[in-house]
């Protein structure tokens, strides 16, 4: 072989040899490249889960805090499936985040179940929005039917309150109208005097001597009381206080009283005269005699009289 085949052969190796490590370096190149791609795209999907986790949990989070508000009101529904349903939801969602959080992102393949994991999540934080929705929108109406209840219950009671006033004075009214009306048609006499009689039936000015007493008044005119048949009592007591006479009882006040004597008239509203007698079977003392009228169970008139010796 000789001198220029030589050259030519060795270039040609040169040239080859070249190109292999031309080759080679791209070859390296391109790893690198899909290297730092590969570890990019693990870097996007590591910070595209931190970031599912984080806008997870604050949605979570703002779900408990949403329910929180609400938690002293379960009175008015401590017997409804919802706050059960509600409670369900909520500990499961717990436990996956809890099992998420224990799991190491280090690959692709984790990071691809951790995205469906929290796709599940975000499907159960969902439905706990519905859940709650409606359990705060119960809340707002029972709210609301009790906030309606209690001044219903209000009006009520005003009314009644005010009923019971009218009632009250109503009452008060019929008592004093009553009053009035009884006041009205009570009998009322004028004129009572008091005489003491000897046996001759003539007035006599010594009491000691008096063998009968007599009191005489007129009955006033009264359109409005009762007319007819009336027993008029008279009751004389002593300065000793010992009721004169043997007349018949009466009643009083709720009460039976012994009268000294009495006397029946026709009552027609108009004016009428009376005088009643007793008689005397003792010696009187001198002194101050109280004389009483009572008619219809009413004292018409007293008047107290000195007698004297």
């Amino acid at each position: 072989m000789n001198r220029n085949q030589k050259i030519i052969l060795w270039g040609a190796v040169g040239v080859f040899v070249i190109m292999v490590g031309m080759v080679a370096m791209l070859l390296t190149r391109t790893n690198e490249q899909n290297d730092a791609v590969n570890e990019a795209m693990a870097k996007a999907d590591s910070l595209a889960l931190a970031n599912d986790r984080l806008q997870l949990t604050n949605e979570f989070n703002q779900l408990n805090a949403d329910f929180s508000q609400y938690e002293d009101q379960q009175i008015y529904l401590k017997n409804d499936s919802l706050v059960q349903q509600y409670n369900q939801a909520r500990m499961k969602v717990e436990g996956l985040l809890r099992e998420l959080n224990a799991e190491k992102a280090n690959n692709a393949k984790n990071n691809a179940q951790n995205r469906k994991r929290i796709q599940q999540l975000e499907a159960e934080i969902a439905s706990l929005k519905k859940i709650v929705r409606h359990y705060l929108e119960e809340i707002k109406r029972l709210g609301e039917e009790n906030e309606g209840l209690k001044k219903e219950i209000q009006e009520v009671n005003q009314r009644n309150e005010q009923l019971v006033a009218r009632a009250d004075n109503a009452e008060r009214d019929n008592a004093v109208l009553t009053q009035e009306v009884t006041k009205a048609k009570k009998l009322s006499i004028s004129g009572l005097s008091f005489s003491a009689y000897n046996k001759k039936g003539k007035k006599e000015n010594k009491i000691n001597k008096a063998t009968s007493l007599g009191a005489s008044f007129s009955i006033n005119p009264n359109a409005t009381a009762s007319a007819g048949m009336k027993t008029v009592y008279m009751r004389v007591i002593s300065p000793d206080g010992t009721v004169l006479g043997g007349g018949p009882s009466f009643s009083y006040d709720g009460a039976s009283l012994q009268s000294s004597g009495s006397k029946s008239i026709e009552y027609d509203n108009g004016e009428v005269h009376v005088t009643i007698y007793t008689q005397v079977n003792t010696t009187l003392t001198p002194g101050d005699y109280k004389v009483e009228i009572f008619c219809d169970g009413a004292r018409l008139g007293s008047r107290s009289f000195n007698m004297n010796k």
